[in-house]
């Protein structure tokens, strides 16, 4: 009998690994952002980790044996120093992944023109630095993938969610058209979209077995998040761009999505940022 394939099997394992790639984490100092560190160090990547706190940066590029860098992404000129600082250390850029975002819930006709405001520097302007001048280094080095982290809010409508899912949203539409705009250039762009995630702020005091016990059932951890973004920053995903890839245990398929988020007063932050919660909460912090 003819067979009807005979095309090349690929070792699928190889695929995974990053050995001697650069890689920029903003937003690795706790949470999403140090998983994601360990997650791409841990596949032979050369890690970049960038944090508003210095003591953060330094404690999580320790762990992973990468280079710490302090920085607020909302600043382009803080990106651009970073992007250029980073391919000077790195001799060459082949990834970035951005996990930086913060939120403040409040009744759409009550929330301040300040939070709004806010919502939009946490949660979307440090993707449009990064994109600019990390989109640039990107395709100068020869391609490479940029992973953002987003949010279900950004798809769905939850109470006390106007600013933070308008801006997520934004940020999904950003991604999607530097997707389409980078890719002759073999630059990948996507995101990772979470749904209720066990970080350590949302964590507090309680133990992570509690609170998200690995079941689909319960929040997830932030090491899905990593997982999901190492899978886009390695060739595994190499034909894969402009994608907004959910991990949130199939809420988001539920006929009515659960939203455990609590109403908090104007001017409280909560979410993926670690950060302060004022009108000048640092951004470049770890989610």
């Amino acid at each position: 009998m003819t067979r009807s394939d005979d095309s090349a099997v690929p070792e699928y394992s190889q695929f995974l690994r990053l050995d001697d790639r650069g890689f920029v984490v903003v937003g690795a100092g706790m949470g999403m952002g140090r998983q994601s560190a360990h997650a791409l160090a841990q596949l032979g990547a050369r890690v970049v980790c960038v944090d508003i706190e210095q003591d953060r940066a330094e404690e999580v590029a320790a762990e992973v044996k990468g280079v710490p860098m302090v920085a607020d992404v909302r600043r382009e000129d803080a990106v651009a120093g970073v992007v250029a600082a980073a391919r000077q250390e790195l001799g060459s850029l082949d990834g970035i992944v951005d996990v930086v975002g913060m939120a403040r819930w409040a009744p759409v006709t009550d929330m301040p023109t300040e939070d709004w405001d806010w919502s939009f520097d946490m949660c979307l302007r440090h993707a449009f630095n990064l994109c600019k001048h990390g989109g640039r280094a990107l395709a100068e080095s020869g391609g490479g993938s940029m992973v953002f982290v987003a949010s279900v809010d950004g798809w769905l409508s939850a109470p006390f969610h106007a600013a933070y899912g308008a801006a997520k949203a934004g940020l999904m539409s950003l991604v999607r058209t530097a997707a389409v705009e980078l890719r002759s250039s073999e630059v990948r762009v996507n995101a990772v979209a979470p749904g209720g995630t066990a970080t350590p702020r949302i964590l507090g005091d309680r133990d992570l077995e509690e609170v998200a016990s690995g079941s689909l059932l319960t929040m997830g951890r932030t090491s899905d998040i990593a997982s999901a973004v190492l899978f886009l920053s390695s060739d595994l995903s190499h034909h894969v761009s402009g994608v907004v890839l959910a991990v949130d245990g199939g809420d988001a398929a539920l006929p009515t999505y659960r939203h455990d988020a609590p109403p908090v007063p104007p001017g409280q932050g909560i979410g993926q940022d670690v950060g302060q919660a004022g009108p000048a909460g640092p951004a470049g912090q770890a989610s």
